[in-house]
């Protein structure tokens, strides 16, 4: 039997057409992200100059992989060096991490909207009301926006430092699968985690709601200083979306290789 439309109130409308996500006869209604994308593995370009970046880039003849520019090279190149990447055809995660007042994330989230980014971030410990405020400002005034997903905890923190350190009073599964539910009650599109959470966010958002997964290393390369780490094929497995995959790649003696092989790992190319 088919059910009728929901037709939110005209101020839902309009918090909609804003980007927020607003609650309507039991049920959370989102303003329009663009294309959802199939499952890929990012590189992460963690670069220090527009230089290094665009000759890691041009090893990549046959094929435009999905990159994520993170603090390091955005501070130093600004939005110029996004705006060049995705000239090339590459697709774009800006993985800048936004924790601040919900005012001022909007705006900050209005102005990174303009780059044309495919995936941006903020932290999950800055609350609902954050969250929700950072959709508002990504999503442009035709209601499309790139993907906008939430930190839960970082692969480098342990359960034993964030109880101790950042005194929260949980075990580390309980505050991730907290962070994910309020994400998706924020209107957000899933979060990152640990590939070793993937899984504990499927179970508490819904297999709909994106897990993407820094913290992948080969089986047979450092961890470096990761904590909570997985291979390719175990992220792939437990059900990770996408993968973030820096050293093992930036860092290898023929990268393209590394990539291809993470590719066949994840993707089963």
């Amino acid at each position: 039997m088919a059910t009728a439309a929901i037709k939110p109130s005209a101020e839902a409308a309009c918090r909609l057409r804003r980007g927020g996500a607003v609650k309507t006869e039991g049920q959370w209604l989102k303003a329009p992200k663009e294309k959802v994308m199939a499952k890929d593995v990012i590189i992460a370009c963690d670069f220090s100059s527009k230089e290094q970046t665009l000759a890691f880039l041009d090893k990549f003849t046959g094929r435009k992989p999905f990159v994520k520019i993170g603090m390091e090279l955005f501070y130093a190149e600004g939005p110029a060096i996004v705006r060049e990447i995705k000239a090339r055809g590459h697709k774009i995660f800006l993985d800048l991490k936004l924790h601040d007042i919900p005012n001022t994330v909007r705006k900050a989230m209005s102005v990174l909207s303009r780059l044309d980014v495919d995936m941006c971030n903020v932290h999950a410990a800055g609350t609902v009301d954050m969250m929700r405020a950072g959709l508002e400002g990504l999503t442009r005034e035709d209601g499309t926006r790139p993907l906008l997903i939430a930190v839960t905890q970082l692969t480098s923190t342990s359960e034993e430092r964030m109880q101790k350190e950042l005194l929260i009073d949980a075990t580390i599964n309980d505050c991730i699968a907290k962070y994910a539910e309020n994400a998706k009650e924020a209107g957000l599109d899933g979060v990152v985690c640990s590939p070793l959470e993937a899984s504990l966010v499927k179970e508490h958002c819904g297999k709909e709601f994106f897990t993407i997964t820094p913290g992948v290393r080969f089986a047979d390369s450092s961890k470096d200083d990761q904590v909570r780490i997985m291979t390719p094929a175990q992220a792939r497995e437990i059900g990770s979306d996408y993968i973030v995959v820096g050293r093992p790649i930036t860092a290898a003696e023929n990268p393209v290789a590394a990539y291809e092989r993470c590719c066949k790992e994840f993707l089963g190319e």
